[in-house]
């Protein structure tokens, strides 16, 4: 592409650079050695405020940084030591798919996607983003790897889930565009994710090339839509993922043999002929984590990294070595496998992004550096709080009822038996942190007598009687805290010895009520009961919600955003 094009590029939506910005943009270009554009490429990681581990990135010259969660002292000194001594300002991005507390330990949780999803409410998404928005801004973070705009098509996938705002395309869609708007409002780039789609498969991109296997068509009418209406947007970035899509490779390359068919991050059909030329994204595309063992199944690393510049990605996420990463880049550039032209459209691409969030002119005027002051006066404030207690409040979800049983009262159930379904014995239930006894305290601060379940010793035929039980309890509630994860491939329920121990056998005898706080699809492996809840987070101010509508002082006003039932016919059975 020449100078001129790009320069025209630069000037359409989504960056929509004035004059002044252009210049910097290619002034700041025309003055980068090769090794300085390579490195500008590169988005890599940061686990501390270290800052002589900063000053190195910083000297490295790369093009962006990601936060995994600190406290807010050490990411508005992270902010400072990066912006301080970059020659180029740097894009400091996070995960901020549910809130500022996946960058920030403070920072505020509004709700997992799929509970912004189960209010139904769009305005909740563009809360969710404001919440975001603010806190990222006061915290010197510019750059948000959200919203995912995946579709949670199948139960079993391993790692959409919660994520995602459910399995309705038009929801996924409005819900994406919502965010994205109000985002970037606040000077922080989105990014949808995960370009061509997860959600179809049950496999994780994080172990394995995976495969979005709608046809053509329909992927256009249901992933397609959600991307475009988010393009239209304005979405300033794009996650390309490891994930196939057969259908459009062959359309658009119908002399394809199957083994030739690459997922998204590296596939020139999906994402220069689809993604830029038929649907007209303009943006910045960056790859997933490149770190994931679905880019290393493609095909070699060394390979794959140009492949993915070639494709049309702009930026590489990660490395698993950042020193041989980068000799495979500049190989792939001193021997002409990446064009001098490709590598500085690359380079211009994410120095527009930089410019269309104004990191030059704060440079400039100041405001580049974030005060731990303001930071502090903003992240997890009142405000903030409230906008999580709404979505709480408005999401947890019946999914179905016992006729008669709520309110759950102490003069009702006196005696409660709780049966956590938790990882194990570990303090962990596959990443998220323990919250059984969080309920069975709430329970107890309530009036309720709250034993909670350990198996009995013995086996067939000497097991305790079921009358230990039925005698005993007036009520048995199920708490599960199972949450999808990467490098995780199942989430199912898992049941004691022996036999069963702890299985929901007691439904014809005492009232039983099922509370899934992470996954929505517990219903699959526990069909018969009566009375099943999903409130798709764990936070305090979230069982906080749930225990009012227990108790009936609120009303439960969720609605599903996917199917609970998992398509069974016998989940639906009381």
């Amino acid at each position: 592409m020449s100078y001129q094009k790009l320069r025209e590029m630069t000037a359409r939506a989504p960056y929509s650079l004035n004059p002044k910005q252009t210049d910097w943009v290619f002034d700041t270009l025309g003055a980068m050695t090769a090794e300085q554009k390579i490195r500008q490429i590169f988005c890599t990681i940061a686990y501390t405020d270290n800052e002589e581990y900063l000053k190195q990135i910083a000297a490295g010259g790369f093009g962006g940084l990601m936060c995994r969660t600190m406290k807010d002292e050490e990411l508005v000194r992270l902010a400072e030591v990066l912006q301080k001594n970059a020659a180029i300002p740097f894009l400091i991005a996070g995960n901020m798919e549910a809130g500022m507390d996946q960058c920030c330990e403070t920072g505020t949780r509004v709700g997992c996607q799929m509970s912004v999803a189960a209010t139904a409410d769009t305005a909740n998404a563009a809360a969710l983003a404001r919440v975001i928005g603010r806190e990222a801004d006061a915290l010197g973070m510019n750059y948000a790897f959200a919203p995912v705009i995946d579709i949670d098509m199948n139960w079993r996938n391993p790692i959409t889930n919660t994520r995602t705002y459910g399995s309705c395309p038009n929801r996924v869609a409005e819900m994406g565009a919502a965010y994205v708007t109000e985002l970037q409002k606040h000077g922080i780039a989105a990014s949808i994710k995960h370009f061509p789609g997860d959600g179809v498969d049950e496999r994780d991109q994080h172990l394995v090339t995976s495969v979005n296997s709608l046809d053509a068509d329909e992927w256009m009418e249901t992933y397609g839509h959600a991307y475009q209406k988010c393009i239209d947007a304005g979405a300033l970035t794009l996650m390309a993922g490891y994930i196939m899509q057969p259908a459009w490779s062959r359309r658009l390359n119908p002399s394809l043999k199957d083994e030739e068919i690459l997922p998204g991050a590296l596939s020139k059909e999906l994402l220069t002929d689809l993604l830029r030329g038929q649907m007209h994204f303009n943006g910045t595309i960056i790859t997933d984590s490149s770190a994931m063992a679905g880019l290393g199944c493609a095909m070699s690393r060394e390979q794959a990294l140009p492949t993915c510049i070639n494709a049309g990605c702009d930026m590489i996420l990660f490395a698993k070595n950042m020193e041989e990463d980068l000799g495979y880049i500049r190989k792939a550039v001193e021997t002409g496998v990446i064009s001098p032209q490709r590598l500085d459209e690359a380079v211009v691409r994410v120095l527009a992004l930089k410019a269309a969030l104004g990191l030059p002119e704060k440079r400039e005027n100041g405001t580049l550096i974030p005060s731990l002051t303001k930071a502090r006066a903003v992240v997890g404030c009142s405000e903030h709080l409230l906008a999580a207690k709404a979505v709480a409040d408005s999401s947890v979800t019946l999914v179905k009822q016992e006729e008669g049983l709520f309110p759950i009262t102490p003069e009702r159930y006196p005696r409660i038996l709780v049966y956590p379904k938790e990882s194990g014995a570990t303090d962990l239930a596959f990443g998220v942190a323990s919250r059984v006894g969080a309920v069975v305290e709430r329970l107890k601060n309530e009036g309720f007598s709250v034993d909670v379940f350990r198996p009995a010793e013995g086996f067939e035929g000497i097991e305790a009687p079921m009358s230990d039980v039925i005698d005993r309890y007036d009520l048995l509630i199920y708490v599960a805290n199972l949450a999808t994860k990467s490098n995780q491939t199942v989430v199912r329920l898992e049941w004691a010895q022996p036999m069963g121990a702890d299985c929901p056998i007691y439904i014809h005898d005492v009232p039983t009520v099922f509370i899934s706080l992470e996954n929505p699809y517990h219903l699959a492996d526990v069909p018969r009961i009566r009375t099943y809840i999903n409130t798709y987070n764990s936070t305090d101010t979230v069982l906080d919600a749930l225990v009012d509508k227990l108790a009936g002082r609120s009303e439960f006003k969720g609605e599903s955003p996917v199917d609970a039932f998992c398509g069974m016919w016998d989940a639906h059975l009381q």
